[in-house]
C-alpha cells in the first residue's frame, strides 16, 4: 500500500510571503503566511528505494552516538561536534567541518521548538554568502568561497523512535527551478529569508519509516559547486495510532570544506 502524508507548500502569489518568528516577543510563537495544503505519495527508502547523498543530496545512516539526551543545560555538544566532524570526514569527503548551530524539536504544543511544517529550502545563494561570513568572519570567509564548501543538516531521532510527524525530503532531480520561492523570516530584532518550495506533482517524496536515536539523515542545504539544495518538511503522519510519544529530534548545521 503506498503511504501517503499532507505537507504545507508555499503558495504561489504575486507578493513575497513572510513568516513572523517569536511574534510579539514570545518566544516560539509563529505568525505564517497561508498555505498550500497537499496530499502527496511517499516512498520509504527503508525498503529499497535507491537514494544517496552523493546522488541525490540526502542520504540515510545508522550512527549511533554515545549522547542520549539532547535537553541537558551544557555538556553534550562538545562531544557530539566531535562525532558528527568526524562522521562528515569520512562519510562526506569534507576536509573541514565547522559545527555551529544545534536545535531541539518536540512536536508539542508548549515547545519552545516544534517540526517545521512547511516546505522549504534554509538558503538562498545571498543567505548562505552572509551566512559563511558571519560564522567564519570576512578574512576566511573569502579563503572558504575560493574552494568548494557547502551547508549541510544532520537529523537524529532524539529519545524515542519517530511514530508521527517524520522529516521528508523532495528528491531534487523531481523539482524545477520556478518551484523555488524566497520567503521572508521576520524577527523581533532582523529579518532574513528561506525559499519555501510551491507544490509540483511531479515531487518526488522520500522518508524512512520509524527511524531510531541510532539513525540519522543527512541533507545538503546549500552548496557553492551546484549540488541543489533539499526541500524538505516535517510530515503530517502518524505510523501507529497505538503510540503517543510525541516527535523528538536535534537537527545540527554544520559547514563543510571539501
Amino acid at each position: 500500500m503506498t503511504q501517503t502524508a499532507t505537507v504545507n507548500y508555499h503558495k504561489r502569489t504575486d507578493h513575497r510571503q513572510a513568516y513572523e518568528i517569536d511574534a510579539g516577543g514570545v518566544v516560539g510563537a509563529i505568525v505564517s503566511p497561508p498555505h498550500d495544503v497537499t496530499r502527496v505519495n511517499l516512498t520509504d527508502v527503508r525498503h529499497g528505494a535507491s537514494v544517496s547523498f552523493e546522488a541525490d543530496g540526502v542520504g540515510f545512516y545508522t550512527a549511533p552516538s554515545t549522547v542520549h539526551d539532547f535537553t541537558a543545560d551544557t555538556g553534550w555538544e562538545p562531544t557530539y561536534d566531535l562525532e558528527l566532524e568526524r562522521f562528515l570526514r569520512s562519510t562526506c569527503g569534507a576536509k573541514e567541518v565547522v559545527v555551529f548551530d544545534h536545535t531541539v524539536r518536540i512536536d508539542d504544543p508548549n515547545a519552545t521548538r516544534k517540526p517545521a511544517r512547511n516546505v522549504h529550502g534554509d538558503y538562498s545563494r545571498e543567505g548562505a554568502a552572509q551566512r559563511l561570513i558571519d560564522i567564519l568572519g570576512p578574512k576566511r570567509a573569502a579563503d572558504w568561497a575560493t574552494g568548494h564548501y557547502a551547508f549541510v543538516n544532520v537529523w537524529r531521532p532524539a529519545a524515542h523512535p519517530i511514530n508521527s510527524t517524520p522529516l521528508g525530503f523532495v528528491r531534487p532531480t523531481s523539482v524545477a527551478a520556478g518551484d523555488w520561492m524566497l520567503v521572508d523570516l521576520i524577527y523581533p530584532d532582523r529579518r532574513g529569508h528561506i525559499l519555501g518550495l510551491a507544490a509540483n506533482p511531479a515531487h518526488e517524496w522520500l522518508y524512512r519509516s520509524r527511524m531510531t536515536p541510532e539513525e540519522i539523515a543527512v541533507f545538503n542545504i546549500y552548496d557553492n559547486r551546484g549540488r541543489a539544495p533539499v526541500g524538505h518538511s516535517a510530515l503530517d503522519l502518524v505510523e501507529d495510532p497505538t503510540v503517543t510519544t510525541p516527535r523528538q529530534s536535534i537537527e545540527s548545521r554544520t559547514l563543510l570544506r571539501y
